[in-house]
């Protein structure tokens, strides 16, 4: 099994983006020694839990500090740019760093300030069609276009022979349906729509048809919010920082930091700290801590129920050494190969 990280900048108590930025890029590196497949930067705006806006950047200075890892988006937001820019950025990341690029397509409602702030015509409401953003996304980096299409004809790099592996990021059905009609990986986001991943990842497996996109069959990744301690005490008490940010979030909207472990205890209800973090009556849980014992349990079942080919981890713990401490377990509990 393949274990992998999509990290979001995630903004420690009392330090600024600067900090989190270079904590991304150090977690490239441990990731990288701790014998992880790839990591993934997010897209998220005017956030101030996170200082991850731009993947492309982080992946292509996390390139100047890694040698064998891959580096990707989870996801590039395609709702908001030119599927042409999209393909060139990421075929000259792929020119820079051959064989070790993924481009993660997405889509998300940053809100109505963000989603303005990024359309360049205002005059009128933006209507974006997914499905074409990303067929014409591959179109561009395959060469794909019919023979009368204005821009066959028109190579991204001429010389440049790799391919950036292709993702689609999703949280339900229709992801899944786009993903396996156009024969290119899927990743589906347990730690939003934790019900509907095995059903969507297995209609993914079923349906997939190859589409000429570099993939003969399905590849398949389940993306979950992981937190490990050194035993469940410490686990369940790690993971009160992901359940106090979105408790936050609930409240205070895009404005919401993640608290740490001792200030979200005094934050949330009994309720919420009492949230799942294990598979209970059948029902996977949006949080998977506790010990490594624990948290083995509950992945190897997630894996099963849903057919996932490789695992992804995020996690929001707030400080940056137990975060790295959490990675450093996972590591362990599937005792991944350390790099060099």
């Amino acid at each position: 099994m393949k274990l992998s990280i999509v990290d979001l900048g995630t903004v420690a108590p009392d330090t600024t983006e600067s900090d989190a930025l270079a904590d991304s890029l150090a977690l490239a590196r441990h990731a990288e020694r701790f014998g992880f497949h790839r990591v993934w930067f997010a897209e998220h705006h005017l956030s101030r839990s996170g200082a991850s806006h731009h993947p492309e950047l982080l992946i292509a200075a996390a390139a100047t500090q890694t040698s064998t890892i891959r580096l990707g988006s989870g996801a590039v937001l395609m709702n908001h740019y030119s599927p042409f820019k999209v393909a060139e950025m990421f075929q000259q990341l792929e020119a820079m760093t051959p064989d070790r690029i993924d481009l993660g397509m997405g889509r998300a409602t940053g809100g109505p300030v963000i989603d303005l702030a990024l359309q360049q015509d205002r005059s009128q409401r933006l209507q974006v069609d997914h499905q074409q953003q990303v067929l014409e996304t591959l179109s561009w980096l395959y060469g794909t276009f019919p023979e009368d299409h204005p821009f066959t004809g028109h190579p991204l790099m001429p010389t440049v022979s790799h391919i950036p592996q292709t993702w689609l990021l999703g949280s339900s059905p229709n992801g899944s349906n786009l993903a396996a009609g156009l024969g290119i990986g899927y990743t589906f986001a347990g730690f939003i729509n934790p019900s509907g991943a095995a059903g969507a990842m297995r209609h993914y497996r079923e349906s997939f048809q190859p589409g000429g996109f570099g993939l003969e069959s399905p590849r398949a990744i389940l993306a979950v919010n992981v937190t490990v301690g050194e035993d469940q005490d410490e686990g369940e008490r790690l993971v009160g920082s992901a359940k106090g940010f979105y408790a936050r979030l609930g409240r205070m909207g895009g404005a919401s930091t993640v608290p740490s472990a001792d200030v979200a205890a005094r934050e949330l209800t009994a309720a919420q700290q009492a949230e799942p973090t294990t598979i209970s009556d059948g029902q996977w849980p949006r949080f998977v801590a506790g010990g490594p014992d624990q948290v083995r349990a509950t992945l190897e079942q997630m894996i099963e129920e849903s057919g996932a080919d490789e695992l992804m981890v995020q996690n929001l713990i707030a400080d940056p050494a137990d975060r790295l401490r959490s990675h450093e377990l996972l590591a362990d509990i599937f005792a991944l190969t350390p790099a060099a």
